[in-house]
């Protein structure tokens, strides 16, 4: 399922470029803790994926391929 994780990647980035003219702007105390706390919660969220595209970890319950139990006949 790395299509999942591929498009999770790219809707992180695309969320980065609308939200980048926004963290240039006027800064104060309060919205640079906020824009902090914004792009390491990005970088986990693409650091997450990247690992699940690399096989690194398991990917989520929901996205794992079932696997048929084999059944051995009586012949």
């Amino acid at each position: 399922m790395k299509q999942y994780a591929l498009l999770r990647i790219l809707l992180a980035g695309f969320f980065l470029y609308v939200a980048w003219p926004s963290i240039n702007g006027q800064m104060t105390q309060l919205s640079s803790i906020f824009w902090a706390g914004w792009l390491v919660f990005l970088l986990l969220v693409v650091g997450a994926n990247f690992a699940t595209l690399l096989k690194m970890t398991k990917p989520p319950v929901m996205e794992q391929e079932k696997k048929q139990p084999v059944q051995v006949g009586n012949n």
